[in-house]
């Protein structure tokens, strides 16, 4: 059964360490991440991105992010594989569910989505699960 799953989510905690700098700016450095989630996900979640600055205040991110909590009435987890990219402020980031990653109540867990980010490190998210 496919769903539409809508909420946000608040990051909670963000360490970040650069690992090559430039004079110009631009930078790659690694993120570890906690945040919350709320709506049709209800629970937290670890992250890590991979983060390439480039001038201008841009950047690019790839990253990993394992989400513990409950879907439709199912409780478990799942990792989501993130591409993404900060523009102008505001951080926007396709991605899947990794195939195989659900435990517990959620496995099988499959599908994609979205998140668009919004003010005081929170962020809209839609999904499109088969649970």
């Amino acid at each position: 059964m496919t769903t539409k799953l809508n909420g946000t989510f608040q990051i909670t905690g963000w360490d970040e360490s650069p690992y090559l700098e430039d004079d110009d700016g631009t930078k790659q450095s690694h993120a570890k991440i906690t945040q919350t989630y709320s709506g049709e996900i209800q629970g937290s979640s670890q992250l890590q991105y991979l983060m390439s600055y480039q001038t201008g205040g841009s950047a690019l991110f790839v990253g990993f992010e394992t989400v513990s909590g409950s879907v439709n009435g199912k409780s478990g987890s799942f990792v989501i594989q993130h591409n993404g990219k900060f523009e102008a402020g505001v951080a926007t980031s396709n991605f899947e569910i990794v195939p195989n990653s659900g435990k517990s109540g959620l496995s099988g867990i499959s599908g994609k989505g979205f998140f668009k980010s919004g003010k005081n490190g929170q962020a809209d998210y839609e999904f499109i699960v088969n649970a």
